[in-house]
């Protein structure tokens, strides 16, 4: 069974830093598209980061870019987000994603604020 559970979250101050963690069960993480997206209310779920199986270059969205870093720890098949210089635009629910033979899992989801 694929599970996908996310922890780290919480309130940091702007310019603070937040690593998130993707703990998988039932599959491998290194064989497949991982990615990390964030919602806000009233607004769709958005991409922030991605890659796929080991060895490929992850991809960012603008916004984060130079500021957050996408990984995997094979050993401990979980996948971690490093989120350094937040912003108080930064504040949203992160997701976890996987997509194994064509069909998306998702985490429950972890809160990140960022304010003073």
């Amino acid at each position: 069974q694929v599970q996908l559970v996310e922890s780290g979250g919480g309130l940091v101050q702007p310019g603070g830093s937040l690593r998130l963690s993707c703990a998988a069960s039932g599959f491998t993480v290194s064989l497949y598209y991982m990615s990390w997206y964030r919602q806000t209310p009233g607004k769709e779920r958005e991409l922030v980061a991605d890659m796929s199986s080991a060895g490929s270059r992850p991809n960012y969205a603008d916004s984060v870019k130079g500021r957050f870093t996408i990984s995997r720890d094979n050993a401990k098949n979980t996948m971690y987000l490093q989120m350094n210089s937040l912003k108080p635009e930064d504040t949203a629910v992160y997701y976890c994603h996987a997509r194994l033979r064509g069909r998306d899992y998702w985490g429950q989801g972890t809160q990140v604020t960022v304010s003073s």
